[in-house]
């Protein structure tokens, strides 16, 4: 009887993993698989994205979004106060090219939140800075912003 249990049980393990490879093969992707750039747009996101921000918050943003690097406090992380298609356009028309910086077309506020001094997780403390009218430069992976690259101050109007 425990033989045909096992069996059993190994037969629905492989009839799943084949039904997988099988929906992978398709270009199915399931709900726990999404594509990289995707993925990493998500971090962006969460560690950059932020439209009703101050520069009062950064400790209680870091923390609440959990932005560290391991267990250490991050040195600096900097938020675009901005919806996510704002920053999404930045990306408008760029080809599958993870590699170079896009400037921004158009000027940003920006929190800049600066640790000031070194600790480990949660203790961070960090001061923040509001600057604005600052053109940001990110990196871009099919038409998403991924990673955050700098500012820019421009002094038009």
């Amino acid at each position: 009887m425990r033989i045909l249990f096992i069996c059993l049980l190994a037969c629905l393990l492989l009839l799943q993993v084949v039904a997988f490879k099988a929906e992978k093969k398709a270009g199915i992707l399931t709900p726990r698989e999404k594509p990289v750039e995707e993925e990493r747009y998500e971090k962006f996101r969460i560690q950059h994205i932020n439209e009703t921000m101050d520069e009062n918050s950064c400790d209680s943003e870091i923390r609440r979004k959990n932005i560290y690097e391991k267990n250490r406090c991050k040195t600096i992380n900097t938020f675009i106060l901005a919806d996510e298609n704002s920053v999404k356009s930045i990306c408008q028309g760029e080809k599958n090219n993870n590699k170079k910086k896009t400037r921004s077309k158009q000027k940003f506020r920006i929190v800049v939140c600066k640790l000031k001094k070194p600790a480990r997780k949660p203790k961070c403390q960090y001061e923040g800075i509001k600057l604005t009218n600052r053109i940001v430069a990110v990196r871009c992976q099919n038409g998403l912003p991924v990673h955050f690259d700098g500012d820019i101050l421009n002094f038009e109007n």
